[in-house]
């Protein structure tokens, strides 16, 4: 799928895409400091060739339309580098691979960088293999709490979110859910939610 992304013959759109390309921006980590918009998926197809994705969930979905019910392939697709950058997006089309493809695209757009770390007293090895504190992320009526595990642990966490936790570069974690996780989609962007709270600035009350 990833050969829908043709960096080779790109011709960026944006000055970002132009600067990226003549070399002037190296990491994608630069964008994210400089808390710079990405409008062109070719941009991080070029500064991530190493990326990695994952099909999470297919669904077909009708809406009604003034002709009758039309009928579209719903698709959830996650990518990363398993090295701290994921991204996660939604494809529709009435063909099941132009949805895909749409989906693709969008978790490129959609990426974030995920600071990991060694948070677990059980563990401090200062590794990044964990995540450095609790974060809790939210999607329609699926919560999730991820707390840092020691060096070892694996991934406790139901299906889905053990593969986007993967595609981020987490390898130990504790997960605490609630709400209907059998629906994949709720379930992938609310563990993709706490996963930008890594990045948020902590604020620690005064006692």
């Amino acid at each position: 799928m990833a050969a829908i992304i043709n960096v080779e013959e790109w011709e960026p759109l944006t000055k970002l895409g132009r600067m990226v390309k003549e070399g002037k921006i190296a990491s994608i980590d630069e964008i994210f400091q400089a808390n710079l918009r990405i409008q062109e998926p070719e941009i991080v197809a070029y500064l991530l060739p190493d990326l990695r994705h994952e099909v999470l969930s297919v669904n077909y979905v009708q809406r009604q339309t003034d002709s009758g019910e039309v009928g579209q392939f719903q698709v959830v697709v996650a990518v990363g580098d398993e090295a701290g950058h994921i991204g996660l997006g939604i494809g529709k089309a009435r063909q099941m691979r132009q949805a895909r493809d749409k989906a693709y695209k969008n978790a490129l757009l959609n990426m974030i960088p995920v600071r990991r770390g060694c948070g677990s007293w059980e563990c401090s090895c200062n590794r990044p293999h964990s995540i450095p504190f609790t974060v809790w992320g939210k999607s329609g009526s699926v919560e999730i709490k991820i707390m840092p595990g020691p060096r070892g642990l694996g991934l406790v966490a139901g299906e889905t979110a053990k593969r986007v936790l993967a595609l981020a570069g987490i390898k130990d974690a504790w997960t605490k859910t609630r709400g209907r996780t059998r629906t994949t989609l709720n379930f992938a962007f609310a563990t993709f939610n706490a996963l930008k709270q890594t990045y948020k600035i902590r604020l620690l009350k005064s006692i």
